[in-house]
């Protein structure tokens, strides 16, 4: 049973992690590959109120994702929006990605080299994902202006989602970890952090919460 305290630390880190963008129209609607097809859920729904004309989806496959998607994060996706009403012309695959960086990277290439004019992009991940993609994406396409999104839960809602509390909190905590390091290895731009949720931060790593942290460099 997870304590009301851990709970509230989670919330701290859940809301943190969250860009709370206002959504406006952008050249194109990335959606990032994960296990989550609520991604393409939303990112279909944005491009149905006109929030982006185009949609990329990537991602290959992971430990995670493989069973779930076999053919690949971004095919899935693609084919979820299609069900949604998405024409497929207006969605172009990338299907090589395998984490964050590549996911902007790879993304990039694409639409430079389908020759499409992006000067903002309507980046779609998972809720407590916003914060770590859009620092990496800054720091990976600094000329492009990024609006992030995700599908509008609340921590309990998307706990309920997942049916899996410790499993959230750790992914969390693993989240946190990366913003927090990554910039110095050269991944992301740094983002300060508030001293409450560092302090949350650190209360749930002393609780256990660390299946998904990361060896830091020496």
């Amino acid at each position: 049973m997870t304590s009301p305290r851990a709970l509230a630390d989670a919330q701290l880190l859940w809301d943190f992690h969250q860009m709370h963008h206002e959504l406006r129209p952008c050249s194109v609607a990335i959606g990032l590959g994960s296990h989550d097809l609520g991604v393409a859920d939303t990112t279909a729904g944005l491009y149905r109120r006109g929030m982006a004309p185009l949609i990329v989806f990537t991602g290959a496959t992971s430990r995670t994702t493989q069973h779930l998607m076999p053919r690949g994060e971004a095919v899935h996706y693609r084919e979820r929006a299609v069900e949604l009403g998405v024409p497929s012309s207006a969605i172009l695959v990338e299907p090589n990605a395998r984490n964050t960086g590549e996911n902007i990277l790879f993304s990039r290439t694409l639409l430079e080299n389908t020759a499409t004019p992006v000067s903002s992009v309507l980046l779609v991940s998972k809720p407590y994902e916003e914060r770590r993609a859009y620092a990496t994406a800054c720091k990976l396409w600094p000329e492009v202006e990024f609006v992030s999104a995700s599908t509008p839960l609340s921590f309990e809602e998307y706990v309920a989602s997942i049916g899996d509390a410790r499993l959230v909190i750790d992914m969390l905590v693993g989240a946190l970890q990366r913003l927090l390091i990554y910039p110095r290895e050269g991944f992301m731009i740094s983002l300060p952090v508030p001293d409450d949720v560092t302090s949350a931060y650190k209360r749930l790593i002393r609780d256990g919460f660390t299946s998904r942290l990361v060896t830091e460099a020496a």
